[in-house]
């Protein structure tokens, strides 16, 4: 819950339960079934989120259009529906449910809908294209074969090979889809020279890099950026010897096997790195999310995993604590403009303010407008071709919210996020600002 926010009718922050997926109840299809008429009842009588998603309507519509106007006259094969539409945001339950522990009715929404989507898969087994989507570490052996990833990248920029995917995959032919990298940035970064500790000097902390896959396979250019910021501010700083997916792209499809495999690979590199003293770092916001919340609620009694959660941060908010400490650099060279900045859903769920516009706001000459609301990607979310129309509508407030403001640039700490935003922009508001990180934003006006 955001700090400063009053939940209706309890003055108590909500508390989260842990996910119960190794009981045979978890599983229970009979139990599942129960438990999801009781919250769909709970929430056709509140109907405070209507507006987050695409879930809710899709609820209050097979409701309204049934025969009694009641959840008892919605066939129980249309649950599914709404189980769909969830892309796990965690919104409904940090900053609207009124009905969260520790009240007694105990609604976890995302948390159901996880389980429901976790009985399917086990049921019906997986779509390949879920499959293929959620494991980013095997279609990210494209990147860093230069010949490969150009042949790559041209073909998913070809219209008639996007009809082909939409066609076999269900990939949407109009959703943005990123673009693989000719070096990884792994890679790259594994040859850099990294700051060092003198004996005696009063040093901003130590980091660690968890590159995330989106940042290795797609986007180096954000690491390098956080990586020269760390240099010019004299952070000590090493990469995660190895790393896997973090799991977040699992979870959304409910598998929680899958989750677990790539827990077992990280936890171990990351626990060296929290009981060494380093800060960790993701570049987005999903996967320090899945580090923070979603792997402790899946795993409550391992104490590695709660190790690795107490090290993790998000890049800035380990900045602004660095800056409130006095030992960050303020020697900006250069104003920023006009930006319009996003604060994605996995950033504000982790409750720990606006970092990222708190520390662009110091930056000199530049003007920050703020809009807080889902884009309505959500990671594979708004590629798929049964939802890309919604994830633009869900969007489409945002659009028109930060083209209002005739930026310069446009800004989200969630890559995907902001080409989603950008497109959106684009296609719906007819106008086309620079899309830049917030990290490559910092670079930028550090002039180095």
């Amino acid at each position: 819950m955001a700090s400063g926010t009053i939940r209706e009718g309890s003055l108590e922050a909500p508390t989260r339960h842990p996910l119960d997926w190794k009981s045979a109840d978890f599983w229970d299809e009979a139990k599942l079934q129960a438990e999801l008429e009781r919250t769909f009842e709970i929430c056709h009588g509140c109907r405070r989120c209507v507006s987050l998603c695409g879930a809710f309507p899709a609820l209050f519509d097979l409701i309204d259009e049934g025969p009694t106007g009641e959840l008892d006259g919605v066939p129980k094969e249309r649950f599914k529906d709404v189980v769909d539409q969830c892309y796990l945001c965690d919104m409904c339950y940090m900053s609207k449910c009124p009905y969260v522990p520790p009240h007694e009715w105990n609604l976890d929404f995302p948390h159901l809908m996880l389980r429901a989507k976790a009985v399917e898969r086990r049921t019906n087994g997986p779509k390949l294209r879920d499959t293929i989507l959620s494991s980013t570490d095997k279609t990210g052996m494209f990147a860093g074969i230069p010949v490969v990833t150009q042949i790559v990248n041209a073909v998913n920029r070809t219209p008639p090979m996007r009809k082909a995917l939409e066609a076999t995959l269900g990939v949407d032919a109009k959703a943005w889809l990123p673009e693989f990298a000719t070096t990884k940035f792994r890679t790259a970064a594994g040859t850099a020279t990294h700051s060092e500790v003198r004996d005696g000097e009063r040093t901003p902390g130590k980091v660690a890099l968890f590159s995330t896959c989106f940042i290795n396979y797609n986007e180096p250019g954000i690491g390098h950026d956080l990586v020269a910021i760390l240099e010019h501010n004299g952070i000590p700083w090493v990469l995660a010897e190895k790393e896997s997916c973090c799991g977040m792209p699992k979870l959304e499809q409910g598998d929680l096997d899958g989750v677990e495999a790539l827990k077992n690979v990280n936890i171990p590199q990351l626990l060296k790195l929290a009981r060494a003293g380093y800060a960790i770092l993701t570049g987005v916001p999903s996967c320090t999310l899945m580090f923070k919340q979603e792997l402790p609620l899946m795993f409550p009694n391992d104490a590695d995993v709660l190790a690795v959660r107490d090290a993790m941060w998000e890049p800035f908010e380990y900045l602004v604590a660095r800056l409130k400490d006095g030992l960050l650099k303020t020697d900006f060279t250069k104003g920023l403009g006009k930006v319009s900045y996003h604060v994605p859903c996995h950033g504000r769920v982790q409750n720990i303010g606006r970092k990222t516009e708190e520390f662009l706001k110091k930056i000199p000459d530049s003007q920050i407008a703020t809009t807080e609301r889902c884009s309505g990607h959500a990671g594979t979310f708004g590629v798929k071709k049964e939802f890309h129309a919604m994830a633009m509508k869900i969007g489409k407030p945002v659009f028109r919210m930060m083209a209002g403001t005739e930026p310069d640039i446009i800004s989200s700490d969630c890559p995907l996020g902001g080409h989603h935003l950008s497109q959106g922009i684009s296609e719906q508001q007819g106008k086309n600002p620079e899309l830049v990180h917030p990290i490559s934003l910092v670079r930028r006006a550090y002039g180095i």
